[in-house]
């Protein structure tokens, strides 16, 4: 059985090991502060080394989306095959997209008209219209679903702003590249009229043709970018942050765990909603020799650093038309639709270049599914740092076709008193939100605020999170 120890120094410096590595049978992550971990009643996902002090029989295992039907075919005159980077985001009762429409004609080997900004809304998550808004003329006529037109229309990315503090008429935010220029920040009243917010560049060291983005951080109360930058020659991310939108600053260069200096063309990061101290991306890893580009998962709790994993979130293989010249790019979007509460859908492109017009098809990942503690059926164990923790009973995400037990421990290892692995009702079945339960009179409310650590027997499982509260 092989061990592997790393201080969180050592884990945050080594570029050496890979998910092969990770994937081994035991490994144990020693802490290099004395201090518990602070989780309060907030909502934790197992997609790195944060929580866990030991693995023995279990690992970290990444999970694919799952392909469901297209919702959107860019087969309009002002559309066309070279359609791209796109935007989609719940708004109160519909769902907001928006993209570039370009076509570029195989026979003539140009571009047959310009580009465009263009908008599409769902009731559902699950097939888009596009609205005739009568904003702007193609061909003579103005019944299309164009928002933009001229600068800016190559990479459009826009979001809702969550700021309590922004006013109605910049409720909607975006930036855009003009290029040898920069980024440029637009504003909005209703998602649809657009204007400049600044007749300048706003973010000018970068390399921008790419889906760049920025939204509001309300954790940390303050706007986040990321945009293209080259590294050593290498496609790369960078990100800043910013007060007001218009004054970005703290520019780094995103740094990874584990992983190799790649190609990556998109980012796609947002924070994760329903844990939104955690940021969680889909990076588009772009191979130049063939010029396809597969997107990969990855995560960060600062926004700087990420652990991303080298798996193919969705292969080329995945149906269909995605193996060609960048046909395979993740768009900007991660949605819970109307009545599934179970799950979460993205998007991705398809046929770029092929005709008539590229596709987005919807995936679906199991709520919270993004990277779990897997066990097989030969039974494994997690053991987590010591934390605190606020509220009165805890609650996991989890797959098991068990029996997965749960311990509470004290901070030095020792199980505590109603809360062993004798004590705790096994747990078989598909959960989402699965309340532990321990033999009557164990009360969790009493333990609030004292450093405990939980372990985990895993039976043929799955645990993706877990939260306590009350």
């Amino acid at each position: 059985m092989r061990l592997l120890s790393l201080t969180r120094r050592d884990w945050l410096a080594t570029t050496a090991l890979g998910a092969t590595t990770l994937a081994t049978t035991h490994i144990s992550f020693a802490a290099e502060a004395d201090q518990p971990l602070a989780l309060g009643s907030r909502r934790e996902l197992f997609l790195d080394d944060f929580l866990i002090a030991n693995l023995d029989g279990a690992a970290l295992h990444a999970h694919q989306p799952q392909p469901r039907d297209v919702v959107l075919t860019c087969d309009a005159p002002w559309e066309g095959n070279t359609s791209a980077y796109y935007t989609i985001f719940a708004d109160g009762g519909r769902v907001r997209m928006y993209y570039r429409g370009a076509h570029w004609d195989e026979a003539a080997k140009k571009e047959a008209h310009a580009e465009f900004t263009c908008y599409a809304e769902s009731t559902d998550g699950l097939t888009f219209t596009k609205p005739k808004l009568g904003l702007f003329e193609f061909n003579g006529a103005k019944e299309n679903n164009i928002v933009l037109t001229g600068t800016g229309t190559h990479c459009f990315t826009a979001f809702k702003d969550g700021n309590p503090a922004a006013p109605p008429e910049v409720r909607y935010k975006a930036v855009s590249a003009v290029f040898k220029k920069g980024l440029f920040a637009y504003q909005s009243p209703d998602g649809v009229r657009w204007s400049w917010m600044k007749q300048a560049p706003v973010i000018t060291d970068g390399a921008f043709d790419s889906q760049n983005l920025a939204f509001w951080d309300a954790v940390r109360g303050e706007y986040r970018a990321y945009w293209r930058f080259f590294t050593n020659g290498v496609r790369a991310i960078r990100t800043a942050t910013s007060k007001d939108f218009l004054v970005w600053e703290n520019q780094a260069d995103l740094r990874y765990v584990d992983s190799p200096a790649e190609h990556l063309y998109t980012n796609a990061v947002m924070p994760y909603a329903r844990a939104p101290h955690l940021f969680i991306g889909f990076p588009t890893r772009f191979q130049p020799k063939h010029q396809q580009v597969e997107p990969v998962f990855m995560s960060s709790r600062d926004g700087v650093l990420f652990k991303r994993w080298p798996e193919p979130l969705i292969p080329i293989t995945a149906p269909k038309d995605r193996d060609g010249n960048r046909s395979n790019y993740m768009t900007w979007g991660l949605l819970q639709l109307p009545g599934q509460d179970r799950e979460l859908s993205v998007y991705a492109t398809e046929a770029y270049y092929a005709g008539p017009g590229s596709r987005v098809r919807r995936f679906v990942f199991r709520m919270d599914g993004f990277v779990s503690v897997r066990a097989d059926a030969t039974g494994g164990t997690l053991l987590t740092k010591p934390f605190t923790f606020t509220g009165g009973k805890l609650t996991l995400n989890v797959v098991s076709k068990g029996p997965t037990r749960v311990e509470l421990q004290d901070a030095a290892g020792k199980a505590l008193a109603g809360f062993a692995l004798a004590d705790c009702a096994p747990i078989t079945g598909d959960f989402i939100e699965h309340t532990v339960a321990w033999k009557p009179g164990a009360d969790l409310r009493k333990l609030a605020g004292q450093p405990v650590r939980l372990k985990f027997e895993l039976k043929d499982a799955d645990v993706f999170a877990m939260k306590f509260g009350t």
